[in-house]
């Protein structure tokens, strides 16, 4: 968890907050993980938009924010597993309001099938 000093110079609670769990792919991987342990290619399937190279980027900046802990098994092959750690599961209600909001948004902006259709006929009349 070796973060720089300019790092830790925030105006802002929530500057921080972001800098830690913004970023394209890492919502999604620690709502993954708050289900449990994963491996790299389950975290893929869960952001299959992601490139390798960018996924394994957010997860080594989780890990040195001392969000997540990377555990490498002696095996032949490798196995490699990704765990929230106990200040990483401090995360999930925020991640729930997170969820909550995220559906609440989506309906605003894109109303449901059925009022869209509704507006049709009422502007066909």
């Amino acid at each position: 968890m070796a973060r720089r000093k300019q790092d830790l110079d925030y105006g802002c609670p929530i500057e921080v907050t972001l800098d830690v769990i913004g970023g394209k792919w890492k919502g999604m991987v620690l709502h993954r993980l708050l289900e449990g342990t994963a491996r790299f290619n389950e975290l893929r399937r869960v952001c299959p938009r992601a490139t390798q190279r960018m996924l394994t980027l957010q997860l080594r900046e989780l890990e040195r924010d001392g969000v997540i802990c990377r555990t490498v098994y002696p095996e032949v092959p490798p196995r490699v597993e990704y765990r929230l750690t106990t200040f990483g599961r401090s995360l999930a209600p925020i991640l729930a309001m997170m969820e909550k909001w995220g559906e609440k948004y989506r309906e605003f902006v894109r109303p449901p099938v059925e009022s869209r259709v509704q507006s049709a006929r009422a502007g066909a009349s």
